[in-house]
Order: structure tokens, then C-alpha cells, then sequence
């Protein structure tokens, strides 16, 4: 039987996500992201798409790499202004019955006994629709705003990332039993103490008494998301992911990762299916090729290569934006004698202009996963994809809103839909059970943090 696909809207609370410069569009309403209403129209669109989740991105620093300081990033809206992205969940939730909510927060900066409880919170409120992303964050920015010099080594931020996670399982799957809540009226009791314990977790980074604050939610441990290809980032996805945003510039490179994922899982006991693996898709749907075309053909003249090269930070080591459009990458470079070396020039092609480059840095087709076309067209691209890389679902990349997610839905679902790649309707209601299918709200058993329900090992190492 064919599996449905995991399709979720790649979101973040500010103005400009990843497609630079499409704030500008005349179609955008991202300057209402601010207003409650956005969200929960975007969330009843999701749900009538029958989207798994709405999955929403953060940054907890400014993108100022770029000409030495956050000019650029503010004037082209590059993630910033921003908001907290667990703070629109219950807004959505309050007018979905289904749609999942999949937030990113980090686990570098703050301490993991207030997050616990927000998370069950969010749980709780939307009845097990939460997912967590786990990063580690990445921008020195980000390091600045939280007292610290630079950036933690990556080994460090991953070692941390270890023990964050196994201080959460022990807060939600072992502080509290199922049964602790008893509500006896007549005898005064609401919750049993013997049924509630402490972690006493005192590890390498944290100290943690407990007990968690929270009685436990419907999934207790919110469904566990992580980006990182890396070879690190895999490790950790054996261990900890429920579902994993890939990362590749070729088909191959895609089945080669979602493969070496689901080896790690099966070698940490888990099984090979026990991750779920998504790649960032974009998708632009048309009532006709020619329509869609000259939607591509739009995006692109609003693209802002200012904007990707602030994201990027400036990277190539040149100011490319600095100099006309016509001039020559090569006589850059050897007027700048050593200030750009081997691996600067080897990024471009021999006699590529700035403008060239520019172009090349703004454009959104480099990816396996893009499609322009009907909704047959993208539907045949996706099915093809999902054949040659074994891959579980996509997010959604965004263009304009509305306008990305009404186009996919009116176009796109349908041809899956026949295919029998896409739901029909919702089947179930937690977002684990989305993925995993009926009665699997809770952890399996496979999964290390099960391995404290019921207050076992709580003394041991990890």
C-alpha cells in the first residue's frame, strides 16, 4: 500500500523568511504577521489542505555578517523584525481541530526545566498537535544576545543538545505516572505524591531537581523534529528525531542520507523507519504551465540578491553588490591580490560577471526538489522524487502570502491525492499519530526517551 506523505508549510513568525525580497510583492500580506488574525487564517487554510503541520522556523540573533553589522538584514527584512515562534500556536490551535504545529527552539541558551513546561503547556493546549525542532543554533549574533563571547564549538552545542534532551524525557516521560491526577473530590486529593517524583538530574551542563510543573499532556514528549545532514546532525537524529529535515543537491545525495538515517536508527535499536525524513520542496502550481511560468518569472524579479547575501553573511568573501553588474569576478580578485584566495575563486566560473553571480545567488531552481508546472506536472516531479529517494514528505517553501499554500492546495492535492499520496481527511488527531499513524500518540518503546517512564533510570547515565 502506498504511504501518504508528510507535507507541512515552512513558516516563521517575521516578515521574510527565505525568499528575500517577496515581502514586496503586491499579493503580501506578511506585514500582517503581527495580527492575530493572519495566523489563524493561515491556520484554517492549512487545515482545509489537510496539511500535516505548520512548521515554524526562529533565529534568536540578527544575520550581521554581511558589510560588518545588521543594516542590510533590517532593511531587506531578512528574518528580522521576528517574533516568538511558540506564541502563535495556540492562536492557530484555538480554530484547527487537526493541523499540527511544529515550533524551533534551541538548546544552547536557555535552561530546559522552563522549556519543558512550556512545551507540555502547548501540548496540552493543542490536545498533542505540538512538535518540537531541535537546533543548536548558529549565529554568534545569537551567542552576543545571551551574555557569551562567540558561538559554542559545534562538538560542544551537540554534547549540551544530548543532555538537554535527556533532562526533558526525564521531566516528561518520568516525573509524573499516567495516573498521578486522581481528582478525588471526596477525599481531597487531586494529585497522588507518591505518584510524582523528582529527577534529581546533575549532570556536565544541568542541575535539575524537578518534579516537571506539568501533569502529563496527550503525547507527554512533543514529537521530536531536527535539521542537520552533518555527520554529527545524523548521530543525533539516530538517537533523538522523529523526523529529520534533510538537506542535498542531488537525488542521490538525499537517498544516500535518508539511507544512513535509518541505518543509525536501526543500530540505536529503533528500527529503520523510525525516522521520518522531509526536504524543503518548492513547488509552483499553475492552472496552466504558462501561468506558472510567469509566477517563477515574477518571483524571481522580486528576489533580492542583497537579501540572500545577507543570509548568507558574505560569505564569498567578495561584496559583490558593491561593484557593477558588468565587472569581471577575475579582475576582482587579482585586484584584491591576497585578500581572496583559491577557494573564493574556485566558487565562480571563469569570466562570470557580478551581475552573473548575482543572479546565481537569487535564484530558487538549484534544488532536486523544484517544480513548476499544473498540478500533474508537480504531482508526477513529487511521485518521481519519493521513487528515487525514498523520502517521507516535504515543507513547503514559501513565496508570497497568501498565495504559495492556496495555489498547492488548489492545484497540487488533488493529482496526489488520486495517486494516493496524500490524505483525503484526517484520520487522526495528535501529530505523532500523523506520522506514525493511529495509537501512536506517546514515544515507542525504542525510543531512548521511553526509557524513563514510570521513574526508571533516573539515576543512571544516559
Amino acid at each position: 500500500m502506498t504511504r501518504e506523505l508528510s507535507f507541512n508549510l515552512f513558516e516563521m513568525n517575521t516578515v521574510g523568511h527565505i525568499s528575500h525580497g517577496l515581502w514586496r510583492s503586491p499579493q503580501s500580506t506578511r506585514h500582517r504577521y503581527t495580527d492575530i488574525e493572519f495566523w489563524q487564517d493561515r491556520a484554517r487554510v492549512l487545515e482545509d489542505g489537510l496539511f500535516d503541520s505548520v512548521f515554524l522556523a526562529d533565529v534568536i540573533g540578527a544575520y550581521d555578517g554581511y558589510r560588518g553589522g545588521p543594516e542590510t538584514a533590517l532593511r531587506e527584512a531578512v528574518q528580522i523584525p521576528n517574533n516568538d515562534p511558540l506564541l502563535v500556536v495556540p492562536l492557530m490551535a484555538a480554530v484547527t481541530s487537526h493541523l499540527g504545529f511544529v515550533a524551533t527552539f534551541s538548546t544552547t541558551y536557555e535552561p530546559p526545566f522552563a522549556f519543558a513546561r512550556r512545551a507540555s503547556t502547548l501540548d496540552h493546549l493543542t490536545k498533542g498537535r505540538f512538535g518540537w525542532n531541535v537546533v543548536t543554533s548558529y549565529l554568534p549574533n545569537a551567542a552576543r544576545n545571551f551574555g557569551l563571547d562567540d558561538e559554542l564549538d559545534h562538538a560542544q552545542r551537540y554534547d549540551r543538545a544530548h543532555e538537554y534532551l535527556d533532562v526533558l524525557y526525564k521531566l516528561w516521560e518520568g516525573s509524573w505516572d499516567d495516573d498521578a491526577v486522581v481528582r478525588d473530590v471526596d477525599g481531597g486529593v487531586y494529585t497522588d505524591p507518591a505518584r510524582v517524583r523528582p529527577i534529581d538530574h546533575d549532570g556536565t551542563y544541568f542541575r535539575v531537581a524537578g518534579p516537571h510543573l506539568s501533569e502529563p499532556s496527550p503525547q507527554r514528549t512533543p514529537v521530536i523534529f531536527q535539521a542537520g545532514s552533518s555527520k554529527t546532525g545524523r548521530a543525533f537524529a539516530a538517537r533523538h528525531a522523529e523526523a529529520v529535515f534533510v538537506g542535498g543537491t542531488s537525488l542521490n545525495d538525499f537517498a544516500a542520507t535518508i539511507a544512513d538515517i535509518g541505518r543509525r536508527a536501526e543500530e540505536q535499536g529503533r528500527g529503520p523507519d523510525a525516522v521520518r525524513t522531509l526536504g524543503s520542496a518548492v513547488l509552483i502550481p499553475g492552472r496552466t504551465r504558462a501561468d506558472a511560468h510567469r509566477k517563477a518569472e515574477e518571483f524571481a524579479r522580486l528576489s533580492s540578491a542583497e537579501g540572500y547575501l545577507a543570509h548568507a553573511g558574505g560569505g564569498s568573501g567578495i561584496d559583490l553588490a558593491a561593484y557593477p553588474p558588468s565587472t569581471r569576478i577575475s579582475d576582482i580578485i587579482s585586484a584584491g591580490g591576497s585578500s581572496h584566495d583559491a577557494a573564493t575563486t574556485s566558487r565562480y566560473a571563469p569570466g562570470a560577471t557580478v551581475g552573473e553571480a548575482l543572479n546565481e545567488i537569487v535564484r530558487f531552481d538549484r534544488g532536486p526538489f523544484f517544480a513548476v508546472g499544473t498540478g500533474e506536472d508537480i504531482a508526477d516531479a513529487i511521485e518521481g522524487w519519493v521513487d528515487q529517494t525514498g523520502i517521507s514528505g516535504f515543507n513547503l517553501r514559501q513565496f508570497v502570502t497568501p498565495g504559495t499554500v492556496d495555489d498547492f492546495v488548489e492545484y497540487v492535492v488533488p493529482e496526489l491525492q488520486k495517486r494516493g499520496l496524500y490524505r483525503t481527511a484526517y484520520s487522526t488527531s495528535t501529530m505523532r499519530e500523523h506520522l506514525f499513524g493511529p495509537g501512536n500518540a506517546r514515544l515507542p518503546a525504542t525510543h531512548p526517551g521511553a526509557r524513563y517512564r514510570g521513574g526508571a533510570h533516573l539515576k543512571e547515565p544516559a
